[in-house]
């Protein structure tokens, strides 16, 4: 029920106002401390935060490895680092780069779709005018001009290669098998996706010697989005952390079988003084302590002995053969090679 003044009430609050005995509080607005961001529905974000924070860090992998490959491969100084990593439409992407240039179209097996790399004209006549015996200078060339066809066929054998090393900076995330489609040099004819389709472009700073330019590596949502799940912190450092799974472990094996390691068959030891050591001369017997005619010798793999054998002759040559097996590789002897094979690796 509703309160009603009465005529007595009604005259004092009148009287009270009039007297100024009643404080009226000013009216203030309630501060909205809400933060608005801005939605364009044209373009709506597909990749969060953390999931671009992913892709920067496989492909800071890639600049790394694409760093050794092309300075092995130019015999020059090149750096490639990740300078950037943006979402933005397919339209977006085509009006950024110069035409000509260089597109590489990208098959991305097992994922569905294409993406695409693309070449800075500078870096593609720098590597160009280094592989035909030049000094790289890429800028004295006039690049206002589609590549030959020699041209091409040597910017397509730098390509795959670099592919390669885009598959082991992927294999944390997915066994990608990526492969050269073709290469155009007009962007209007790389048509992968739609224009308004978003895509994830990751910018790739390059120098060779003194020449500067960018690579960009543009890759469609709905080529990623199959893995998108996968693009997060916590199943990236999960990855790393089981480096001792039996596929991880598989592949290292694979890899070790490459890596050279020192075999020595030591037929004994002893110590004597350097000048003893430095007056040798052809025909001089050294006596070995505690090793007889017929005793076998150890065989060291690693550093570590593995075999005994004995002496002998194949044609010609002296020769060992294996006799017996002295101990297994243990599980600290093949994570030391593990770690040995890595770094030649």
């Amino acid at each position: 029920m509703t309160e009603v003044l009465s005529q007595d009430e009604i005259d004092q609050l009148l009287t009270a106002i009039n007297a100024g005995g009643s404080e009226t509080e000013e009216f203030k607005p309630v501060a909205d401390t809400r933060k608005i961001k801005i939605y364009d529905f044209k373009r709506p974000d597909k990749f969060s935060k953390e999931q671009i924070r992913t892709v920067q860090i496989m492909h800071e992998t890639f600049a790394r490895l694409t760093t050794t490959a092309l300075s092995a491969n130019l015999r020059s100084v090149v750096h490639v680092h990740v300078a950037s990593v943006d979402q933005l439409t397919y339209e977006e992407f085509i009006r950024s780069i110069p035409a000509p240039t260089t597109l590489a179209i990208i098959n991305m097996d097992p994922l569905k779709g294409n993406a695409i790399l693309e070449v800075d004209p500078a870096i593609t006549y720098s590597i160009i005018d280094r592989l035909f015996g030049g000094k790289g200078e890429g800028s004295k060339v006039p690049q206002q001009r589609e590549l030959t066809d020699i041209e091409q066929s040597v910017m397509e054998g730098i390509i795959v290669r670099i592919l390669g090393n885009m598959r082991e900076a992927w294999a944390q995330v997915i066994d990608l098998r990526p492969r050269l489609g073709q290469i155009d040099t007009n962007p209007q004819f790389a048509q992968i996706v739609a224009p308004q389709e978003m895509v994830v472009l990751v910018t790739l700073e390059t120098k060779v010697q003194d020449v500067e330019g960018m690579m960009n590596f543009c890759i469609p949502y709905l080529t990623i989005e199959p893995i998108i799940s996968k693009l997060s912190a916590q199943f990236w450092y999960s990855n790393v952390r089981q480096g001792a799974n039996t596929e991880n472990l598989n592949i290292l094996k694979d890899k070790l079988v490459t890596v050279d390691v020192n075999v020595v068959a030591e037929v004994g030891s002893i110590q004597i003084p350097i000048r003893d050591v430095l007056s040798l001369r052809v025909g001089d017997v050294i006596r070995l302590y505690n090793v007889k005619v017929g005793d076998s010798f150890g065989v060291n793999i690693g550093g570590k002995q593995k075999f005994l054998c004995r002496p002998g002759m194949v044609g010609k040559k002296m020769a060992v053969q294996i006799t017996k097996r002295t101990g297994d590789i243990e599980k600290d002897d093949f994570e030391e090679l593990v770690s040995e094979g890595e770094e030649l690796l």
